[in-house]
């Protein structure tokens, strides 16, 4: 009744989200917000969209960080930009770009390659709030010695540090590295393909989904995927066990890196 109430109020289908992941972020919000119960929430959300508003966050976001999964972005730089380069316009997708740290470590990753200035980089997220947070670019300076640790093992090429300036809290990731990047709202599950894309990074985001619903949004990406195009999924997902797989090669099995196939 909750998750149909969601939909009613705001689209956002939950339905078909994997049951035990949406159960347990729908406890721990009722939890920090002093609720009774799923149906004192359900009842809120018909009638308050502040509380909306709230719980789309809370259901949406999820843990992200500075090159996160450091093998990957060692991968991306070593092994996949090359590839990438030879094209007069890179054009890659983070779907599922949450409060926007894999945008801004992508960007990093290519303008130390000299790749940026022909790269778009189209950053999505299904959270109106999430999506402000990545377009401030502000995080939480306590973060940033683990972020320069990631960064370096990454293959990082400079100073970490060159790439924001700081408050006594605060790290503001410098403007230069917003130049390419194109934030937008995207719905995997309800929206359309809207471009052709040389890579697509899509982590972490699949496991919140049944098995059908899964199927749907692989589908999605390998239509806004380029023969040749590279699809990188979260290290707890599997393109192999889907109809998809049959229109990709593995580029690395071990970091769910896929070629989709020309």
């Amino acid at each position: 009744a909750l998750l149909q109430a969601i939909f009613l109020q705001s689209g956002y289908d939950y339905r078909s989200y994997s049951f035990p992941s949406i159960r347990r972020r729908i406890h721990s919000f009722i939890r920090r917000n002093k609720l009774s119960s799923v149906t004192e929430l359900a009842e809120k959300v018909l009638t308050n969209q502040a509380q909306l508003h709230a719980l789309l966050f809370s259901l949406s976001i999820p843990t992200t960080y500075m090159f996160r999964d450091i093998n990957v972005f060692r991968a991306i730089r070593e092994e996949i930009v090359p590839i990438l380069r030879q094209s007069p316009l890179i054009k890659i997708w983070s779907a599922g770009c949450s409060t926007g740290e894999e945008a801004y470590s992508l960007a990093i990753l290519l303008k130390e390659e000299h790749a940026y200035e022909r790269t778009l980089l189209y950053a999505t997220d299904v959270s109106e709030r999430a999506l402000a947070s990545a377009q401030k670019a502000i995080y939480p300076l306590r973060r940033m010695r683990d972020y320069t640790s990631a960064y370096q093992s990454a293959g990082g090429k400079s100073d970490f540090s060159e790439y924001y300036s700081a408050d006594p809290e605060n790290a503001i990731m410098h403007s230069f590295l917003k130049q390419n990047i194109v934030f937008g709202q995207h719905n995997l599950v309800t929206d359309s393909s809207f471009n052709e894309f040389d890579l697509i990074l899509c982590r972490n985001v699949l496991i919140y989904f049944n098995r059908d619903l899964q199927n749907q949004v692989l589908q999605l990406l390998s239509n806004s995927l380029r023969p040749g195009g590279f699809l990188i999924l979260g290290d707890k997902e599997t393109l192999n066990i889907y109809p998809s797989h049959i229109k990709y090669k593995d580029f690395d099995r071990a970091l769910r890196i896929y070629q989709k196939r020309m």
